[in-house]
């Protein structure tokens, strides 16, 4: 299983500004190792975020995405408190959530 996210998430005025870094290796299935052999893709296909238990954001990435990424959301309707959850799942099944409390 892949370490825990970072997720940093502060109220500024209405809108809560989420900030997460995800330590993935994001494998495009592209390089070769020392041995030139390919190396497996491997890499996030899905993320989501819940508020309080409610989905407010999902998306799609592919393999072109950087290794261990940072990604960043906006929210609106959000308070101090509230907490955040943050979903990842992979092309090999794998998946993990972390949560934080929005400061």
């Amino acid at each position: 299983m892949a370490d825990p996210m970072k997720i940093r998430a502060q109220i500024k005025g209405d809108v809560a500004e989420i900030r997460v870094l995800m330590s993935h290796p994001m494998e495009t299935g592209q390089r070769k190792d020392s041995d030139g052999k390919i190396i497996p893709a491997h890499y996030i296909q899905t993320v989501t975020v819940a508020l309080n238990g409610k989905n407010v954001v999902s998306g799609q990435t592919g393999g072109s995405v950087s290794r261990n990424p940072v990604f960043g959301f906006k929210v609106k309707g959000a308070k101090a408190g509230d907490k955040v959850a943050v979903t990842w799942k992979d092309n090999k099944g794998d998946s993990r959530t972390d949560e934080a409390s929005i400061a």
